[in-house]
């Protein structure tokens, strides 16, 4: 059995940052995260992290570039 084909259930997770991981879905979760709403398996978490996590540039840091864009 790989790690990717375990029997646990994983959580997508999301921070202030809007940057995604996955934990084991029966953990209490670390400060600053929440759950996004998706559970499965390892490999269907992270495949719906490919799918839904296309800019990995924290929150902080896409608001400040969009100030910083010349608008006109």
């Amino acid at each position: 059995m790989t790690g990717d084909d375990d029997a646990r259930t994983y959580a997508v997770v999301v921070n202030d940052e809007e940057q995604y991981s996955i934990c084991w879905n029966d953990r209490d979760l670390p400060a600053g995260w929440r759950r996004e709403g998706t559970a499965g398996t390892r490999s269907e978490c992270l495949a719906h992290i490919d799918e839904v996590w296309t800019d990995m540039r924290p929150l902080s840091l896409r608001r400040w570039m969009d100030e910083q864009a010349p608008t006109g």
